[in-house]
């Protein structure tokens, strides 16, 4: 830089004066570059550091007996998780027990609940007229005395799926509520569900959607499908998901239902059970207790 100074104020030399201010001028320009420079890279430093601290996160492993975690913006594990236990506890502890004895056509048991299906029945039959109408009644039908119940062993579930008509989206909840309600059903010793893989096969061989199953001749045709897999069928079990939604303000009341349906796959009898959990959100934490406080806030 010297050589060049000398170069470029050679015209200049015999005035110290001039000389002087310019290499003063160089300086100067030398010290502000580097200053700009410093400051540059001391702002990408931070910078860096803050972006790295806001995109960090932690986990940690939750033990079996801590509480789930409540969403602040929609439901999760702390609303679906005891939806699906008391819906499911509910429906089977209505559906009629497999072993239970068989009575004839028109009849009922001594506990006002229908004979059961004969899906996989192992017991004698035969045919028989009806003294009423002077019908003859295939063999599946009739139950022999003494034969014993129509269904050995647990009674065979078909778990169609999970409708939702909720104000949100399942996302990963779907498919892990499924296999909840699955697991639940195969927990107990009364009733067996069919594989899922099993009935989603079946829907593609007999180009049925789940809702179309309600028509004898498809419900026919299905367990048909599923017979030839060698899963004979008792009930299809329906799933369907929805909520209620009230504003007040700022703040939201959801109410979500669970509804778990039954049906009786020969009959088409259903029975339904369902569940719900309500569910405010708020801006602030001072938000439940406004709304829902000691002094009947949420009246409006």
């Amino acid at each position: 830089m010297n050589r060049i100074f000398q170069d470029e104020s050679a015209e200049n030399s015999l005035d110290p004066n001039l000389r002087t201010s310019a290499g003063e001028l160089l300086s100067r320009r030398k010290i502000l570059a580097a200053a700009m420079l410093r400051m540059t890279a001391g702002v990408a430093i931070v910078g860096a550091g803050t972006t790295g601290c806001a995109s960090r996160r932690y986990g940690h492993l939750l033990a079996s007996d801590e509480k789930d975690m409540v969403g602040s913006h929609e439901a999760g594990a702390a609303t679906w998780n005891p939806l699906v236990d008391e819906a499911v506890a509910k429906i089977l502890g209505r559906c009629p027990p497999p072993n239970e004895a068989v009575v004839f056509p028109g009849q009922f048991a001594a506990n006002g609940t229908p004979a059961q299906m004969a899906s996989h029945s192992s017991g004698a039959m035969e045919t028989m007229v009806d003294p009423a109408t002077g019908e003859t009644i295939i063999g599946s039908q009739v139950a022999v005395p003494n034969a014993g119940p129509l269904v050995q062993g647990p009674a065979k579930v078909c778990f169609i799926g999970i409708e939702n008509k909720s104000a949100e989206e399942l996302v990963d909840f779907k498919d892990q509520l499924y296999e909840r309600i699955d697991s639940q059903i195969n927990s107990g010793s009364s009733f067996r569900s069919i594989s899922r893989r099993m009935v989603d096969a079946a829907l593609v061989e007999t180009r049925l959607r789940p809702d179309s199953l309600f028509l004898p001749q498809n419900r026919s045709a299905f367990a048909a499908a599923l017979g030839r897999q060698g899963a004979p069928v008792d009930y299809l079990l329906y799933a369907t998901i929805t909520s209620g939604t009230t504003d007040r303000n700022k703040s939201t009341q959801r109410d979500y239902l669970l509804t778990l349906e039954m049906v009786n796959l020969q009959s088409g009898d259903y029975i339904k059970e369902s569940s719900k959990i309500r569910k405010g959100y708020h801006n602030t934490r001072a938000g439940k207790w406004w709304n829902f406080g000691l002094f009947d806030q949420a009246d409006g």
